[in-house]
């Protein structure tokens, strides 16, 4: 018997189609139109498996428009099939496709009650972030799974950046310092006590709530103490976050930090740069071997509308890369998750605001020679 040969589904295969999914489902099945659509239709991917001529499997991936996400919207393999692999043969070249086609993310959704297949995306790298209840004809849930299929390739001579999840919900800002100290010092280990140092060092003492997050002036200093070399980007002038804030005592604590910084910042000769950055200016300041924290809004991330940290590692000419120190556990985030993550230039663009008055601050972190 020969191998299964993978190919984009004909309209020819259709008879062979509707036959698997009526031996493969009970309920739920695709209908000959949709599949006749999926065939005809350019923006989706349908690969079927062809072996001595039958089809033992296939895989039906969905793309969202103006979107890098990609959806596996049904597999099927044979009962005769099953157990030798096909199914993550099918997935590895759905997620080869779909990676040619720009995706990012794959999502999927499977049954609950559908151990073996959990199984399989599991070993795949994919995690479970949510579920849809009440989902099938039967009323079974279905588990929601992502995995992200784009990964960076560092070019030759591109600086290595380990990754550092913070320990707390307000030390994004040291996280992120701690990972570019990483790269450009070997022999640095970071650990959680030096992470609560530079939180104290660089806090602005309030944020819009809870524990006070921290400004860039702050880190700029707190980088500069331990001996490396930094530029301060910013596109405003005077105490930050102090919108964020509502009472006249805790304004003032705030306007009262920041001169305190700026002083601080003038005794180690930091002088700011006033004005929005760019990202040619980004990518310049990246093929230095500079390492830049920016601030952006979680707004488009998560709806949240909170100021974060982060450490751009690299960039190429579709995407920002970053490494999140923020991991969610609840959602089954693991730092695989968040290292290298991929976002598309011009949202990054975006994200790179905070505040109703469109703050854009970075901070270079880099050493001489």
């Amino acid at each position: 018997m020969a191998d299964p040969v993978l190919r984009p589904a004909l309209k020819s295969d259709l008879p062979l189609l509707l036959a698997l999914e009526a031996r493969c489902f009970d309920q739920d099945r695709i209908s000959r139109r949709s599949f006749q659509r999926f065939v005809e239709h350019s923006q989706d991917l349908l690969l079927v498996a062809e072996q001595d001529g039958q089809l033992p499997g296939y895989i039906l991936v969905l793309f969202r428009r103006n979107t890098r996400l990609a959806r596996v919207y049904s597999i099927a393999v044979a009962p005769d099939a099953r157990g030798l692999g096909l199914g993550q043969v099918l997935m590895l070249a759905a997620e080869d496709g779909a990676r040619d086609k720009g995706a990012v993310f794959m999502r999927l959704e499977v049954r609950a009650d559908n151990v073996a297949a959990q199984n399989l995306y599991q070993r795949l790298g994919y995690r479970q972030f949510g579920v849809f209840h009440d989902y099938y004809e039967d009323h079974q849930d279905a588990l929601r799974y992502q995995k992200r299929i784009h990964s960076y390739h560092p070019l030759t001579g591109t600086k290595a950046v380990p990754y550092y999840r913070q320990t707390t919900d307000f030390t994004c800002g040291p996280a992120s310092l701690m990972m570019a100290v990483s790269a450009l010092d070997p022999d640095y280990r970071p650990e959680i006590d030096e992470e609560l140092q530079l939180w104290r060092e660089a806090t602005t003492i309030f944020m819009t709530r809870g524990h006070g997050g921290c400004g860039p002036h702050g880190l700029a200093l707190a980088a500069k103490r331990r001996g490396f070399e930094v530029a301060l980007m910013l596109n405003q002038q005077g105490a930050l976050f102090v919108s964020s804030v509502r009472t006249a005592d805790k304004k003032q604590i705030l306007e009262r930090v920041h001169e305190q910084f700026l002083a601080q910042m003038t005794e180690l000769g930091i002088s700011p740069r006033y004005g929005s950055f760019s990202l040619d200016e980004l990518e310049q300041g990246l093929r230095l071997g500079r390492l830049p924290l920016v601030l952006i809004s979680t707004y488009h991330l998560d709806g949240r509308k909170a100021p974060h940290w982060v450490l751009v590692c690299a960039m190429d000419k579709e995407f920002v890369y970053i490494h999140d120190p923020d991991i969610d556990d609840d959602a089954g985030e693991s730092p695989v998750d968040k290292q290298y993550l991929p976002i598309e230039r011009s949202r990054f663009d975006r994200l790179a605001r905070y505040g109703q008055n469109g703050l854009r601050t970075l901070v270079w972190v880099y050493k001489n020679g």
